[in-house]
């Protein structure tokens, strides 16, 4: 399982790149810097899904325009992976809640269509309160005001990953 999750991840930047030298969108203004707050939910994948079926959280995104189509990010946040019920003793899983901090990029390679990679730390809170790399890649929509992405999270280190599949939805504004 954690082999087609890379796969997939890896397929996804893959066919983003391929789409990137066709690039027309004009979402992304050079030299501006944007803000979107947003709110994300998603399903726990690999050793998460063990202890949690939901992740509800929410996000923070600088966005800084380097040319009409391409961007760079950083975003932060927090992620509650959401502990679901033992079945055989019907108590609860303590879930993961993670402080993700990523920098990345944004290419739009269509009108209101992006690709986006982000890689940075995932801070643990619960679970013995260690950290994790984040990698994530992204395929969304966004106009002058929303942003509506599909992303991967992978979270690895200390001998273990998991990852979170998200829907995000976020607001975004001119600074």
């Amino acid at each position: 399982m954690k082999k087609l999750s890379n796969l997939a991840a890896v397929a996804l930047i893959g066919a983003a790149l391929l789409f990137a030298s066709k690039v027309k969108a004009q979402t992304t203004p050079a030299n501006a810097v944007r803000l979107g707050i947003g709110v994300d939910a998603g399903i726990p994948t690999g050793r998460a899904s063990n202890s949690s079926n939901l992740e509800l959280g929410g996000t923070a995104r600088l966005q800084y325009g380097l040319s009409n189509n391409f961007a760079l990010t950083l975003t932060s946040g927090y992620y509650d992976l959401i502990g679901k019920q033992n079945p055989n003793n019907n108590r609860y899983y303590k879930g993961y809640q993670i402080v993700p901090v990523k920098i990345g990029v944004k290419e739009f390679f269509a009108k209101d269509l992006y690709v986006g990679a982000e890689a940075g730390v995932g801070f643990v809170t619960t679970v013995g309160g260690h950290s994790k790399l984040d990698l994530s890649p992204t395929l969304g929509w966004a106009n002058n005001h929303w942003d509506v992405g599909v992303h991967y999270d992978n979270f690895s280190g200390q001998g273990f990953s998991y990852g979170l599949l998200g829907l995000r939805l976020a607001y975004g504004f001119g600074l």
